[in-house]
């Protein structure tokens, strides 16, 4: 049986059929399978328009609408919008996966945003926050036919669960369309060898199709001098990305390698100092001899941050006064790992390889960000 569920949000007259209603006492339960998490700061208007679509909506301000759903891929559409007032929404979905960054409306103005979602635990959780968020509608179908991109990786690109914390992995779906979505397995702390080691990349194998993808970004932790996570850059880093490469490419996928960006440690001349060394050799030339596309973060990044200098940069990455952020009250000094900020920019710098290398298909889904 196909899923398709429609949900009308919004206070008033009957909702629009064949939806269903929610309000802000919608709380989510075992039984409706929906609802909002905590109705505490979700409240409702109606502008009495003729369509109650784009009438009736809830303002989910730091709320989490939560919907039951059998594991698999699905596309969201969310209408968003009010008559006589403008908005910005920001919406996230699973750990902090970001799918729209404060999107504006002005008055009167409706927009419907589409993005496409992989369930792993029988659920989605969507998240609303924004200055002046609004929800009107959401529908959600089965995505039989859509690509995954999974994501083998290390801090930098993983889901990090603690605000202001960020991945670029998590904010790689701010910049696809539907036809795509992302499976985020990477893992704070993991090499090229203990990712492999302790199961991630067969979990990936396990569900992996043909014609999905498999990009790889790993350095910053094979670095390491424990014998769980040491390589050597042109020796066993080069042995164990070929196991991705080769087990990917067996199952029909297409693997990308992804050089690490670099840490934000500036010269005298304000010139990033390269603290990767031979592990970005390694990789080139692995891809070089696989023939398989290679996306240079590493330059990417380093003329990013140079571009934007030795102290404006921090504001990338997770440097913070103390009593900045609610969850770091003594401040944070961080060169390496960034905030949703710098998320999205390293996010960004990714998408703009994928166009840039042409890589077919995915350059022709790319959000014109």
């Amino acid at each position: 049986m196909t899923v398709s569920l429609k949900f009308d949000f919004g206070i008033g007259s009957a909702p629009a059929s064949p939806y269903v209603q929610v309000l802000p006492s919608t709380l989510y339960d075992d039984v409706t399978g929906y609802g909002f998490e905590s109705n505490d700061r979700v409240s409702s208007r109606n502008r009495d328009e003729s369509d109650r679509l784009h009438g009736a909506f809830c303002i989910p301000l730091e709320a989490v609408f939560t919907v039951d759903l059998p594991n698999g891929l699905y596309t969201i559409t969310a209408t968003i919008g009010d008559a006589i007032a403008p908005t910005s929404t920001t919406l996230k979905y699973g750990v902090g996966r970001i799918v729209l960054n404060k999107a504006a409306t002005s008055a009167g103005q409706y927009m419907v945003h589409s993005f496409t979602v992989k369930v792993t635990d029988g659920r989605v959780r969507l998240a609303f926050s924004g200055i002046a968020p609004r929800i009107n509608a959401l529908q959600i179908d089965e995505a039989k036919q859509a690509t995954t991109i999974y994501l083998a990786g290390d801090s930098t690109v993983t889901d990090q669960d603690t605000f202001p914390y960020a991945g670029w992995g998590q904010m790689l779906p701010l910049y696809f369309k539907t036809e795509i979505a992302i499976d985020n397995h990477a893992k704070s702390g993991r090499s090229s060898r203990s990712f492999i080691n302790e199961g991630r990349l067969a979990a990936i194998l396990e569900q992996i199709k043909p014609s999905d993808y498999l990009w790889i970004q790993f350095g910053h932790n094979d670095q390491k001098q424990d014998a769980e996570r040491a390589t050597d850059p042109f020796g066993s880093y080069k042995e164990m990305l070929t196991v991705y490469v080769e087990e990917a490419r067996a199952r029909g996928a297409r693997p990308v390698l992804i050089t690490p960006m670099h840490r934000r440690k500036f010269d005298a001349q304000g010139l990033i100092i390269d603290t990767h060394g031979d592990y970005l050799l390694g990789m080139k030339e692995l891809a070089a001899e696989l023939n398989v596309p290679l996306i240079d973060l590493a330059a990417k990044s380093k003329a990013l941050y140079e571009k934007w200098g030795d102290e404006p940069s921090k504001s990338l990455f997770m440097w913070a006064y103390p009593g900045e952020f609610i969850h770091f009250p003594e401040g944070a000094q961080d060169d390496t790992h960034f905030q949703e900020l710098g998320g999205i920019a390293i996010a960004g710098l990714v998408a703009e390889s994928v166009r840039e290398l042409q890589l077919s298909p995915l350059s022709l889904y790319l959000k014109g960000i």
